[in-house]
């Protein structure tokens, strides 16, 4: 019994020995097999997990991301209805600039702040989408700059509702052309306020075509500032203008003042002129029948073409005039340079 428990005592003494002498090591623990490979997803598993992780997808736009169009809620917010919200997205899309909608919704809210309820400016939308481009920085400065030029409150607006486009024009445009009314054109501050609220297309003229049509009014037809101004000379084109003049001059309704301010006849207002409609124009100011007045216009059109043909090859010949002028002195500056080098050299 004893002898048993030395010789326990002994073995347990020796597996210690060997556990801390880092001579006995536990076996490696059994390798797993590999799991087994599973065979490829088709195309059209493929599609259905893509559309199904696409339809799990949050689909509120990043915070950074500007919308391009504006919601329903925030038009319903501004007092649309839900048809009115429907004919604005429907403007807004068919503007082909990108982005064009960002800043639909400041645009709105100034048209609204200036007077305008949801109805006017729906109206205001379809005679000018292009109003939802518009920055509300611009915007409102546009409309200061026009109210700096006398459009008070009411005739302001009456504008904008006439001709939307106004407030797509940058303010150094509309400076511009009013300058050049006021110092080319001799129009006073009171009378470029009136052309401006009756004709604000005028901002948007050629300049040299505007010259054209002031000068050919004043000139050959013989009509002040003041009466240009009354009847609204610039709500038409120059095309209308000289059509209907020339064809009342060669009928002999309409006479070129002299110097003096005189003619031989008295010639129809302006008014009667340019406003009347065209079966008005033909009865009571030209006494001519329309085929009379449709062949007129023919045969003007072509003199018209014809002239612009002619100044065209005036203006060919000026340059190449010019051209051959400055080529000629080139060759003498040339030639009297060559001359002194000879003369020093001697």
């Amino acid at each position: 019994m004893a002898s048993r428990v030395v010789l326990t005592q002994a073995l347990r003494w020796t597996v210690r020995h060997i556990i801390s002498s880092g001579r006995c090591r536990l076996p490696a623990p059994p390798r797993l097999p590999a799991p087994p490979r599973l065979p490829a997803p088709c195309s059209g598993c493929r599609a259905l997990c893509s559309s199904s992780s696409r339809h799990h997808q949050d689909p509120t736009p990043p915070s950074g991301k500007a919308v391009s169009e504006p919601s329903l809620h925030s038009l319903a917010e501004l007092g649309f209805t839900e048809a009115q919200a429907g004919q604005i997205h429907q403007a807004v899309s068919s503007l082909k600039k990108r982005g064009a909608g960002r800043d639909v919704l400041s645009s709105l809210t100034v048209m609204l702040v200036l007077g305008f309820n949801c109805s006017s400016v729906l109206k205001l939308l379809e005679k000018c989408p292009e109003l939802c481009t518009v920055k509300e920085a611009q915007l409102q400065q546009r409309i200061n700059n026009l109210r700096k030029l006398g459009l008070i409150e009411g005739s302001l607006q009456r504008t904008v509702a006439h001709y939307p486009d106004v407030l797509t024009v940058p303010v150094k445009t509309v400076k511009s052309v009013m300058h050049f009314l006021r110092e080319k054109c001799l129009f006073t501050s009171q009378q470029l306020t009136h052309i401006l609220r009756d004709s604000p297309q005028v901002v948007l003229e050629d300049l040299d075509q505007l010259e054209y049509k002031f000068q050919y009014v004043y000139f050959r037809m013989g009509v002040k500032q003041a009466d240009m101004v009354k009847f609204r000379l610039f709500r038409f084109t120059l095309d209308e203008v000289r059509c209907r003049h020339a064809f009342l001059e060669r009928r002999g309704f309409y006479q070129t003042p002299d110097k003096k301010g005189q003619t031989l006849i008295i010639n129809p207002r302006l008014d009667s002129v340019l406003h009347s409609d065209l079966d008005s124009f033909l009865t009571h100011v030209a006494q001519a029948s329309a085929e009379e007045y449709r062949v007129f216009q023919k045969l003007l059109a072509r003199e018209w073409k014809e002239e612009e043909l002619q100044q065209g090859g005036i203006q060919a010949e000026r340059e190449e005039e010019e051209e051959e002028e400055e080529a000629d002195d080139d060759e003498d500056e040339t030639t009297g340079n060559s001359g002194y080098m000879k003369r020093r050299k001697r």
